[in-house]
């Protein structure tokens, strides 16, 4: 997949792109369906499929002091765009195309920058500054421009709207199931493993340590997980998100204790697939209760991932 993270930059295609625009955050099932719906119009026209979605995320610029919690990061999005075979992927400045009026969006993004051939989006889709621009204002665009334009409806799950917004919720109530179900696979969290001050190797479980690079974790607490990157199968384990309370508190941090491995993994990347949330995150009163709540939580995660 090819990524382009400056407008300028955008090679030209002389048969036109099939266009999705979004933020896709999670690409859950219901970006899946646009996703696909992109791909068959690339691959029936000859095309390539592109991509437009953001970095930072529209509400990392819109409400900078109380983002929303980060299903994806950068790097899990790319991946997850790959994986479902997107063709090329704009990474643009939100801060940037926000002060597109609708009119300029359409002619100088889609038209004279992407040859939008067709463009896909979502039910709800609004675009250009101040989000004035709508459905309405894209299919006229189309027959002005000669694009074609086709509106994904929205996907359930037991009559409730598959967003990010709705995987957000479950994710904070410990709902991994639900989370499961609206993604189509395990909510899952990767990086690369730095050193951390050595606590869980002093008491007896040592953890591999993964800085989140998100404004806000969508989850916290203590979880049973499987890990992968580190061979050609997953791994048991049990993991903490949270500032660790106990030992003084800090920064938002994943650490991961691996079951049965003895093997030093710094500075390679893992993917933390969470599988059932065991506890909240709690203060102990000193070393000794930690440990023997951490050795409680091995043996509940041990079973969980059994079963």
């Amino acid at each position: 997949m090819r990524l382009y993270r400056h407008i300028g930059a955008i090679a030209p295609a002389p048969d036109g792109r099939a266009v999705t625009i979004g933020a896709f955050d999670g690409l859950h099932l219901g970006h899946q369906r646009i996703l696909a719906a992109a791909l068959d119009a690339a691959r029936s026209r000859g095309i390539p499929a592109h991509v437009v979605s953001f970095e930072p995320m529209p509400g990392e610029v819109l409400s900078p002091h109380d983002p929303p919690a980060r299903l994806t990061c950068f790097r899990e999005r790319f991946e997850l765009l790959e994986q479902a075979g997107i063709d090329e992927f704009f990474c643009a400045s939100f801060r940037k195309l926000r002060r597109l009026p609708p009119q300029a969006f359409i002619e100088d993004l889609l038209v004279a920058r992407l040859g939008a051939r067709q463009v896909v989006v979502g039910h709800d889709f609004r675009f250009g500054f101040g989000r004035g621009g709508g459905l309405d204002d894209l299919r006229r665009g189309g027959d002005e421009h000669g694009f074609e334009v086709t509106v994904v409806p929205p996907v359930s799950l037991r009559g409730e709207r598959i967003s990010s917004t709705a995987i957000r919720a479950a994710l904070a109530a410990g709902d991994l199931a639900k989370a499961r179900e609206m993604l189509g696979r395990d909510f899952s969290l990767s990086g690369r493993v730095v050193r951390g001050r050595g606590l869980g190797k002093a008491l007896g479980f040592p953890t591999a340590n993964v800085n989140l690079k998100r404004c806000r974790a969508p989850i916290d607490g203590i979880f049973a997980v499987r890990v992968g990157g580190l061979g050609p199968e997953l791994l048991d384990g049990v993991a903490s998100v949270g500032t660790r309370p106990t030992v003084g508190g800090g920064p938002m941090l994943l650490e991961v204790l691996i079951f049965d491995f003895d093997r030093d993994v710094y500075g390679e990347r893992i993917t933390v697939h969470f599988i059932k949330r065991l506890r909240e995150e709690r203060h102990f009163d000193g070393l000794d209760a930690l440990k023997a709540q951490i050795a409680l939580d091995v043996g509940e995660a041990r079973a969980a991932l059994a079963s």
